[in-house]
């Protein structure tokens, strides 16, 4: 079991950048494909950024923030990022990470993931 706490999020105006973090608790993190997700007021639940387990030499990106984000892990410090360059104020959302036993299945599907952090508030003004 893992538990994964986000952190970062915040007001920025638009064209900024913002860093969040995720970091887990617990064993085998290295084992876990990891995923961004956020979700915008009356908006469902929708797929931003993935790295694959272990050394984490795969990536896969929503196309709304390709070339705009930038997701990465340090197994050494359990901890995921997701690099926000260029925001847009249609980026405002709760931002969660999303930790998936083994990966190896579809990487934006939120059923995939077995564990889910608490969110983090990312609002992004014009």
């Amino acid at each position: 079991q893992v538990q994964l706490v986000e952190s970062g999020g915040g007001l920025v105006q638009a064209g900024a950048s913002l860093r969040l973090s995720c970091a887990a608790s617990g064993r085998g993190f290295s084992l876990y494909a990891m995923g961004w997700f956020r979700q915008a007021p009356g908006k469902e639940r929708e797929f931003v950024a993935a790295v694959s387990r272990s050394g984490g030499a795969m990536t896969y990106y929503a196309d709304s923030v390709k070339g705009r984000f930038t997701v990465s892990r340090d197994n050494a410090k359990n901890t995921v990022y997701l690099q926000m360059n260029s925001l847009e104020p249609e980026d405002t959302a709760v931002y969660y990470c999303a930790a998936d036993w083994l990966g190896g299945g579809t990487y934006s599907t939120a059923s995939q993931y077995d564990y889910w952090g608490q969110g983090t508030q990312v609002n992004v003004s014009s």
